[in-house]
Order: C-alpha cells, then sequence, then structure tokens
C-alpha cells in the first residue's frame, strides 16, 4: 500500500462533477419531454381524433341523407340524364361516409391498444427517471463528498506549517 495519495489533479474530478451534474439535468429534461408527449398523444387519440371522427361521421351521414333524398327527387321526377349523376353522388358520400366510420373504429382500437403498447415502454422511462433522479444523485452526493475530503487532503497537505508525511505517520497514508 502506498504511504501517501497521489494527487494530481482535483479540477478533473470537478470538472466530472459539474460535466455529470449538466448531463442529469438534459437527462431529466427529456425523459419529463417523453412523459409529456405519451400524454399528449394518448389524449389526441382518446379526445381529439375521437370527437373528429365522430363528428365527421355525422357530418358525412348527413351529406349521404341530402344525396340519397336528391336522387329520391331527380327519379320522381323523371329526369333521364339527372340519375347516373345523382347516384354517383350518392356512392360518393357512401364512400366518404365509410371512411370516417372506419377512422373512427381505428382510433377506437387505438385507444383501446394504447396503454397495452405504450405502459410497457413508460416503465422504462419511469425506471430511468428513478435512476436519473434517486441512484445518481447519491453518485453526485458521494462525488461531492469525496471532492471535500480531498480537498481537505490537499489543504493539510498543502499548508505551510504541516508535518511531513513521515513525521505524521501512518494517519497520513492514503
Amino acid at each position: 500500500m502506498a504511504e501517501r495519495a497521489h494527487l494530481t489533479s482535483l479540477e478533473a474530478l470537478e470538472s466530472f462533477q459539474t460535466a455529470l451534474v449538466l448531463y442529469l439535468e438534459k437527462a431529466r429534461r427529456a425523459v419529463d419531454e417523453i412523459s409529456d408527449e405519451v400524454k399528449r398523444t394518448r389524449t389526441w387519440v382518446e379526445s381529439d381524433r375521437h370527437v373528429h371522427w365522430k363528428n365527421e361521421a355525422k357530418r358525412r351521414a348527413r351529406v349521404l341523407e341530402m344525396k340519397q333524398q336528391e336522387l329520391f327527387s331527380a327519379r320522381i321526377g323523371h329526369l333521364a340524364e339527372a340519375p347516373h349523376g345523382y347516384q354517383q353522388a350518392v356512392r360518393q358520400a357512401r364512400r366518404a361516409l365509410d371512411e370516417a366510420n372506419e377512422k373512427l373504429d381505428q382510433v377506437r382500437r387505438w385507444s383501446r391498444e394504447f396503454d397495452n403498447r405504450v405502459e410497457p415502454l413508460a416503465r422504462h422511462v419511469d425506471k430511468l427517471r428513478h435512476t436519473l433522479t434517486v441512484d445518481m444523485g447519491k453518485a453526485v452526493a458521494s462525488l461531492r463528498q469525496t471532492l471535500e475530503t480531498l480537498h481537505q487532503y490537499a489543504g493539510v497537505r498543502a499548508s505551510p506549517g504541516a508535518a511531513s508525511p513521515a513525521d505524521a505517520g501512518p494517519a497520513s497514508a492514503a
């Protein structure tokens, strides 16, 4: 075992501590942004898209009814060429309504499956948050304490009236 510690650069440890604290702050912000994005996406799927396609399906159903009514009126009026154009408009309105209903069904599936697909990944994010906050917080505190101890040790060694390592005995060996 060496008789004394060889301290060459406390500045390097201090620089590492500063870099670690900055990294942890950035990483925590990134993890928080991920969590916020998951919440926004859930709200978007469950509220915004659901309401949008539900309203769109209702609107398109009204358009289909109107086009069917126009076709019926054209048939009653015995317009020779009119029914073909009206039939085309009814088919187009029906396709639009079917599309809206498909989108609404898709949003409902997304809403049901969201937690099953996202929750396992969100747990990993929570574990990372715990590591960054608790575990790495302890590491920073330990590093800070180590730096304080090393500064005290370096201060004792550097003070002008201090005993030499040989005079201090085994207590100064590190």
